[in-house]
């Protein structure tokens, strides 16, 4: 039976603890500050109560609260509590970006990618945590290596006015070339999609006639994937990614079209062939 959108944000209730990284459009780690967020549910599930309590070692604790009883029109979240919140519309001269958030057993991976008033990427926060009384998996930061090989799953596609999810079969695959890296992908019975990657440090560059799209190699299996810069009157999509294990990752991807509306959000689950 399909589960309402807050009953899924109920599958995130909890004490999280882990921290908040931030990180260069490059891959610099700028800071990482420890962090505790809590999601409560009150009035018997009806209402939901969010504190953040962060805690720089070089400053002082900070502390906000949120209390909600209804979800906004930027966020959708997926059966099981994975989800993404962000920028409804990208325009020019504003802000502009998004949250993509993974939940498997008592782990949780978040990434926030912003772009400035400039339309260039300004920022991302790397967010790790493990439920309160539990010990998180370690994974190492993420590898070309581990990422190369054939890569079968499933896709789910939901839309912000709420038409009807589909689901339909994805394969990627990536194989080391001359230069770099080349990447095959499928979704569904679309015809493939092909592009080849320069690898520059812990970043695939896939330079386009108009944008150049960068994937960026994270702590913690995780990984970024986004435009550098936002080419007006062309689809953006933001995607981040999670190795779970050495051969299952998911990937999420929210989609705008060429006038900068929101149109889909997408979550991938795929394993590894002959792993």
């Amino acid at each position: 039976m399909t589960t309402s959108q807050w009953e899924r944000l109920l599958e995130n209730a909890g004490t999280w603890v882990g921290s908040f990284t931030q990180v260069s459009p490059q891959g610099t780690i700028l800071a990482d500050v420890p962090s505790v967020v809590a999601l409560k549910p009150l009035d018997r599930g009806s209402a939901m109560r969010q504190e953040i309590h962060k805690h720089p070692p070089d400053g002082d604790p900070s502390q906000r609260v949120l209390e909600y009883r209804s979800l906004n029109k930027s966020i959708l979240f997926f059966e099981g509590g994975a989800f993404s919140q962000g920028s409804i519309q990208w325009g020019p001269f504003s802000e502009f970006g998004a949250e993509l958030g993974f939940i498997q057993g008592s782990e949780r991976l978040r990434l926030v990618q912003l772009f400035d008033k400039t339309s260039h990427l300004s920022q991302f926060t790397l967010i790790r945590e493990h439920l309160e009384g539990t010990t998180p998996t370690p994974r190492p930061a993420l590898t070309v290596e581990q990422l190369l090989g054939t890569w079968r799953g499933e896709a789910v596609t939901l839309y912000p006015d709420l038409s009807p999810a589909e689901t339909y079969p994805t394969e990627l695959t990536l194989t080391p070339t001359a230069t770099g890296l080349g990447q095959t992908l499928r979704y569904g019975d679309r015809g493939a999609i092909t592009s080849e990657g320069r690898i520059v440090d812990d970043r695939l560059l896939f330079e386009g006639e108009t944008q150049t799209v960068q994937v960026l190699l994270l702590p913690a299996g995780a990984s970024a994937t986004c435009p550098l810069a936002i080419t007006p009157r062309q689809g953006i999509f933001l995607e981040a990614g999670w190795l779970i294990t050495p051969s299952r990752r998911q990937r999420m991807i929210r989609c705008y079209n060429a006038q900068g509306g929101w149109v889909s959000l997408t979550l991938v689950t795929e394993e590894k062939q002959g792993a």
